[in-house]
């Protein structure tokens, strides 16, 4: 990705309940839309590969694609950027995402030179069956807080994202929404 390529609007979250398919999946997401690999239960080999899958349909569509993990296995896999907690990135032009579930962590993002933040659960999601959402207020007066750009994750669609706008939000990221699961 160079850094004249603005963010996507919308983020598919990978998650091994889109199995093999997840490379159909990548090519059938709306124009634009970026993808943040995950499949962290993968061993090795076999996450490597599918990574491997993802980025060609990625390349081949000209999408922004992520790996949850290092900077330097982001570079070492020929990922755009990364996506978690870590520091800051190693490398010039590299993307860097980072997880937000509350005020603790965004200033952790920003310290960590994250460029967004993707921050969650906004509504209840089947990622996380029971867990303590942040609704619309509270999400609204984390993401007026952030100092960086904010996507909404969590129980996401794209109705719920038009209905988030008016907090300024970047975009949205989903799992099941974005892939018919």
């Amino acid at each position: 990705m160079t850094q004249r390529q603005t963010l996507p609007a919308i983020w598919l979250m990978t998650d091994p309940r889109l199995g093999s398919d997840l490379p159909a999946i990548v090519a059938a997401l709306p124009q634009g839309a970026g993808v943040i690999f995950r499949h962290y239960q993968l061993p090795a080999p076999e996450r490597r590969a599918l990574f491997d899958a993802v980025r060609r349909v990625c390349r081949g569509q000209r999408r922004i694609l992520l790996l949850a993990g290092s900077p330097r296995q982001a570079r070492a896999w020929g990922a755009d950027g990364f996506h978690g907690r870590e520091g800051r990135k190693l490398y010039r032009g590299q993307r860097h995402s980072a997880p937000a579930h509350h005020a603790v962590e965004i200033r952790a993002a920003r310290r960590a030179g994250a460029d967004w933040l993707l921050l969650s659960p906004v509504f209840a999601t089947r990622s996380h069956p029971g867990a303590a959402v942040l609704g619309r207020v509270r999400f609204g007066l984390l993401r007026r807080g952030a100092g960086l750009p904010v996507y909404a994750l969590g129980g996401m669609n794209a109705v719920r994202a038009r209905g988030l706008k008016l907090f300024g939000i970047a975009g949205w990221a989903a799992i099941d929404s974005l892939s018919g699961a």
